[in-house]
């Protein structure tokens, strides 16, 4: 019998797992899935700067971020959410105001529910924290924004999200409190 896979609070120990998720998850959506033809010093940059053990486990050490993982059989990471202070270079962004950064299955998860449960545990965690929430999304994603849109959040803005010396277009998406 196997049990089902469950969300739970990312731990310091998980640095090293996580940032292997992170990357391959990251390598699937954005390599794989919707081939942006990086360059490969600047993906190498991004990718040591975002994904390598030691920048996961300063995530997870941070106070003001918090972090939680989908733990499948065995324990094998099948995803993740990551929140925090709201850093999205838009004008109406107010101090205390939070974000959802990242939010990812790896593709072999994906379609049985796992993110909309995923997606449901983040954005409790932020309503309990009161004001907007934002998060930025790749300008190529439709089905993102589609899903994004479905939770009451409205395209505010854009911006450029940096990958190395390359810029990805990204749309600034916003749901204010109920």
């Amino acid at each position: 019998m196997t049990d089902s896979p469950r969300i739970r609070d990312a731990l310091p120990d998980d640095a090293a797992p996580l940032s292997r998720l992170k990357l391959a998850c990251f390598r699937e959506t954005f390599l794989e899935d919707f081939a942006i033809p990086y360059p490969p010093a600047d993906l190498a940059i991004f990718e040591a700067e975002c994904y390598a053990p030691g920048p996961v486990a300063a995530e997870l050490a941070a106070p003001s971020h918090r972090s939680w993982v989908i733990e499948g059989d065995g324990g094998a990471l099948l995803g993740y959410a990551h929140v925090g202070p709201c850093k999205l270079p838009h004008p109406e962004v107010k101090p205390g105001d939070r974000e959802l950064y990242q939010l990812y299955l790896r593709r072999s998860a994906q379609g049985g529910g796992l993110g909309r449960r995923l997606l449901d545990h983040a954005l409790a965690f932020l309503d309990a924290q009161g004001g907007p929430i934002w998060l930025g999304v790749w300008s190529g994603n439709a089905r993102a924004q589609a899903v994004y849109a479905r939770r009451g959040f409205a395209v505010v803005g854009e911006y450029q999200f940096r990958v190395g010396n390359w810029r990805d277009d990204e749309r600034i998406m916003r749901r204010d409190p109920a």
